[in-house]
């Protein structure tokens, strides 16, 4: 197991920094310079030279993308001041440290991923397994069609129809908003239960179809008719041979969807006026503020390979037949 996870944290390194070169190599392909990106409408040579000595824009592009990925280790002097590792440098429309915006916006990006995942997984499943439970009963083409449906959902369109129906309408559920867990947890529920909802709609769609297929494929397997054979249990055969051949394939595929996931996110951010990274990256853009813009991507990347990593590690304890050595 840890020379597994040795290898899968080397290869991550590998990737992340192939991520930040091509980023950083697109960031001065674009038509406009960095510098006048960051001076604005009003500018002059005077301010556009002293932006370019100041971010260290004067200076050969190799030789700012290695000063740059020294800089997430060990921080990076400024003409404007000292960065402490880690250090993305500076927005150009806020003028204040990279890191630091993501650091705050990072938490609501979080909360909203894993409790979107927790709904999806445990709903989606369960739907899934008990669909398979009743195969070729109403309730088995009912959940199918439901799952057909919530499939062709979009996230800003079933969004706003919430908003309209629960929150301002009905009033059963709070305006989203984003607390602090460490503050109030039950504010901090409640503010993130309807996002959670929106996002894990589709996901939830798309997990109670794979789950059945899934079940339906195993409870064929030659080891489930021998344990039903052996008289064994129905409901033993069903979640102890069954269930256990079925939930590695949705585990895979549930590490292949985490970057889906924070696309979601993304979506569901600006959805419901929530802070959190994707709307800063959508900001970003908009504002043309490619530092920031590179420091969420490469944050994201980061938070992706290592769900990545603990996803195949947990693979092994779920399905016995995979040696990690």
């Amino acid at each position: 197991m840890l020379r597994f996870l040795a290898r899968r944290s080397l290869g991550a390194i590998v990737i992340l920094i192939l991520i930040s070169a091509i980023t950083f190599f697109l960031f001065f392909a674009l038509p406009a310079e960095p510098a006048r990106l960051a001076c604005g409408k009003n500018c002059d040579p005077t301010s556009l030279a002293m932006i370019n000595k100041n971010l260290g824009l004067d200076q050969p592009v190799p030789v700012q993308y290695w000063k740059f990925m020294v800089g997430i280790v060990a921080g990076r002097d400024f003409a404007v001041g000292h960065c402490d590792a880690p250090c993305f440098g500076y927005s150009f429309v806020s003028q204040e440290p990279v890191w630091g915006t993501i650091v705050d916006r990072f938490p609501t990006t979080l909360s909203l991923a894993i409790g979107g995942a927790a709904v999806f997984l445990v709903f989606g499943v369960g739907i899934g397994m008990i669909a398979a439970w009743r195969r070729g009963t109403w309730i088995d083409k009912f959940v199918s069609s439901l799952s057909l449906l919530g499939a062709s959902m979009q996230i800003y369109f079933v969004g706003v129809l919430a908003l309209a129906w629960f929150v301002s309408g009905l009033g059963i559920m709070d305006q989203p908003a984003y607390y602090p867990f460490t503050d109030n947890p039950a504010k901090w529920f409640s503010g993130m239960l309807l996002p959670w909802l929106v996002l894990s709609l589709i996901f939830m769609a798309n997990y109670s179809r794979m789950t059945r297929s899934q079940m339906v494929e195993q409870l064929q397997e030659d080891h489930v008719r021998t344990a039903r054979a052996k008289g064994l249990a129905g409901r033993t055969v069903f979640f102890r041979y069954a269930w256990r051949g079925a939930i590695a394939p949705i585990v895979t595929i549930f590490g292949i969807d985490l970057g889906s996931l924070f696309g979601g996110a993304m979506v569901t951010e600006y959805t419901f006026t929530l802070h959190g990274i994707g709307r800063l990256a959508v900001e970003s853009v908009q504002l043309t503020d490619l530092p920031m813009l590179m420091g969420v991507m490469l944050v994201s990347s980061a938070a992706i390979v290592v769900f990545n990593i603990l996803v195949d590690a947990a693979y092994a304890f779920i399905d016995p037949r995979v040696r990690l050595a």
